[in-house]
């Protein structure tokens, strides 16, 4: 099938399946080895000033390649799905092994039983759609988000992507998977201005239909979080409550669960090391990492080594359940695997959420606002690599958002930097909200307020 305006041609499931089934199938006696093979292409429109800026339509194919003999483990890549580069790189990855050390944790993925969920992740709209139509979506949202408000005249950029994938998976341990998917994006960052001050504002959505993407929210909200920044001042340095967003919630939530996949736990890089069955967090939160949920972008139905993906509760009640685990990190721990594996074709499998959901609570934003005398709506957080401690927990990250006094919204604040703990932050939500959304990143999250934070400005 021709996916049009000069992209490559998509290669079936079945038929790249067959080619990697076909490579594992060379494994020597006593060998384990695994293949993983992908095809996609993707588009990327930049607009600025009514004018294209950039234009990128490309492709890539490629292909990893492990092999266990003895607990050593070989691995090799190659950016080609052709037949003589693939043997090639079969071969380098058993010359790689041989100077690899042992590893008594050294493991291919073991089909575990599960049933996989179905999820269809395609979309023919993201293929057949001309590629001067993406350049018309990117150009016309620049035009809204530009004309929706005097203060805002121009946007640093704005862009339009989309793309396409197939892949599978196929190995001497019985595992053959093969999936595609597809997908489209928009973004937008307006510039507000008023006098010499100039505030900047984000706003982006994803989906499978580049048609059906929430126009009117990306230019309402882009517009929105860029003008309600003027003005604003850096607060007094108090304790306050504060109030996160749903995009600030999944942030602060994909923080935590990072230190809880178990490739951190084993090597001693997580506060939460053995505290299984603990509280942890308030008993009003609940924290699952479950790509089953299909209503979400980011639904899979098996994992980057080729196990079905299934829901897995993170923290319940407050209360610590379990680990996410690859094969690797589940032998080691002596669990097993989550179905947790994440990779591409030029890495190893590593551990890592796939889709976390907060278990919803009841109240609406407005309401949380109203419920709170003395904090801080939290909309945006910076320096989150440098500010956040994965193995002590240490958090100190600059963030800007609007004051909230006696139930209600007041003024914009920005310089300001969050100081606490990820376990103190946990303990101290007070509430989740019923606001339960589905990003565009495809996490399902809600509002959290947490009580008593060190909020330092002036």
């Amino acid at each position: 099938m021709s996916a049009g305006s000069g992209e490559s041609v998509v290669m079936g499931e079945e038929e790249l399946l067959g080619l990697a089934t076909s490579l594992r199938d060379r494994a020597r006696p006593g060998e384990h080895v695994e293949v993983v093979l992908a095809q996609g292409s993707g588009t990327t429109v930049k607009v600025f000033d009514g004018r294209v800026e950039s234009l990128t339509v490309a492709g890539a194919s490629g292909a990893g390649v492990r092999v266990l003999r003895d607990g050593r483990l070989g691995f090799a890549h190659c950016g080609s799905l052709d037949p003589d580069v693939l043997d090639d790189t079969l071969a380098e990855a058993r010359d790689n092994g041989q100077f690899a050390e042992p590893d008594e944790w050294n493991g291919l993925a073991e089909p575990d039983g599960v049933e996989p969920v179905p999820v269809d992740r395609w979309s023919e709209a993201v293929l057949t759609m001309p590629t001067g139509r993406k350049v018309e979506l990117a150009l016309d949202l620049e035009r809204r988000v530009t004309s929706r408000d005097p203060r805002v005249a121009s946007a640093r950029t704005t862009s339009y992507g989309d793309g396409w994938a197939v892949q599978a998976i196929a190995s001497t341990q019985g595992i053959e998977v093969a999936a595609r998917g597809a997908s489209c994006s928009a973004s937008t960052q307006p510039l507000a201005r008023d006098g010499d001050e100039t505030q900047i504002g984000w706003a982006y959505d994803a989906g499978r239909h580049p048609e059906r993407l929430d126009w009117d929210r990306i230019v309402a909200d882009g517009v929105e979080r860029a003008t309600r920044m003027l003005g604003a001042t850096k607060p007094p340095t108090s304790r306050r409550t504060i109030l996160l967003d749903p995009r600030m919630t999944a942030t602060l939530l994909g923080v935590v669960s990072g230190m809880l996949c178990g490739d951190q736990v084993v090597k001693g890089r997580s506060p939460f090391a053995d505290r299984v069955g603990e509280q942890i967090a308030s008993p009003m939160l609940g924290l699952t990492d479950d790509p089953t949920r299909v209503e979400s972008l980011a639904a899979d139905s098996h994992d980057g080594e080729g196990l079905a993906c299934r829901p897995n509760p993170l923290i319940a009640a407050g209360v610590l359940d379990r680990f996410l685990q690859d094969s690797y990190s589940g032998r080691r721990s002596g669990t097993g695997s989550t179905g947790s594996a994440v990779r591409g074709t030029r890495s190893t499998p590593g551990v890592g959420a796939q889709l976390l959901v907060v278990e919803r609570g009841r109240r609406s934003f407005d309401e949380l606002v109203g419920s709170i005398d003395h904090g801080i709506w939290v909309t945006s957080f910076s320096g989150l690599h440098s500010g956040v401690n994965p193995t002590s927990g240490d958090f100190s990250v600059g963030a800007e958002g609007v004051l909230i006094e006696h139930g209600a919204l007041a003024g914009p604040v920005r310089e300001v930097t969050v100081a606490s703990t990820i376990q103190r932050l946990l303990l101290d939500v007070v509430e989740v909200g019923g606001d339960l959304e589905w990003l565009p990143g495809g996490d399902g999250s809600c509002s959290l307020v947490i009580e008593d934070v060190s909020v330092a400005g002036t």
